[in-house]
């Protein structure tokens, strides 16, 4: 396969992970830091990160409404609830596991 198939595919993918994690709002961050380590927050670190080492300045709240598909104050209000006891213990045993 050659470079810019493998990009353009790799692209595809991330579009199509964007796209999944938009339509199941019925997912915390806090659950799939729980689970996976990374959240929808993570993801528009990465995105505006790479953006930087391109020399595009993407601002925080640029990369998460990319992400989000909608500024993520209104995310928030619309999806994401309150973190109850045990997702804030499973998170932080979580931490503790991947932090050694």
């Amino acid at each position: 396969m050659d470079k810019q198939t493998q990009t353009e595919l790799e692209a595809a993918a991330f579009r199509r992970l964007v796209a999944h994690l938009g339509a199941r709002t019925d997912v915390q961050n806090i659950d799939l830091m729980i689970l996976a380590g990374f959240c929808r927050n993570c993801l528009a670190d990465w995105y505006a990160q790479a953006a930087a080492e391109k020399d595009i300045a993407i601002s925080k709240d640029e990369a998460r409404e990319f992400i989000y598909g909608e500024p993520f104050a209104d995310w928030k209000k619309k999806h994401q609830a309150e973190a109850t006891p045990e997702q804030i213990a499973a998170f932080e045993a979580a931490q503790k596991k991947s932090h050694g």
